[in-house]
């Protein structure tokens, strides 16, 4: 435990923030299984308003810095790719 009151704000703050990213991310990743989902299930139409719920939620996790840029690029490429492969 920490003695100093600035670390003791520190860990309360990074407990937050944690707590806030791991939400998010939870989120993120539903937002995904629901574009894989549409796609199993051959539905084009929901493939891909779920692809671009899926786009938001990702270049937000980008912008809060929850994830990697290259990262988020690789994960809109995979799933562009899945939803081309609906007839």
């Amino acid at each position: 435990m920490p003695n100093i009151k600035s670390a003791k704000k520190r860990v309360r703050s990074n407990d937050k923030r944690r707590a806030y990213n791991a939400s998010f991310k939870s989120s993120m990743r539903t937002a995904v299984k629901k574009v894989h989902t549409a796609v199993e299930a051959n539905d084009k139409a929901e493939a891909e308003v779920s692809l671009q719920a899926a786009y938001k939620k990702l270049d937000q996790a980008q912008s809060k810095n929850i994830l990697h840029k290259n990262n988020v690029a690789r994960k809109k490429s995979t799933l562009a790719n899945l939803v081309n492969t609906v007839k």
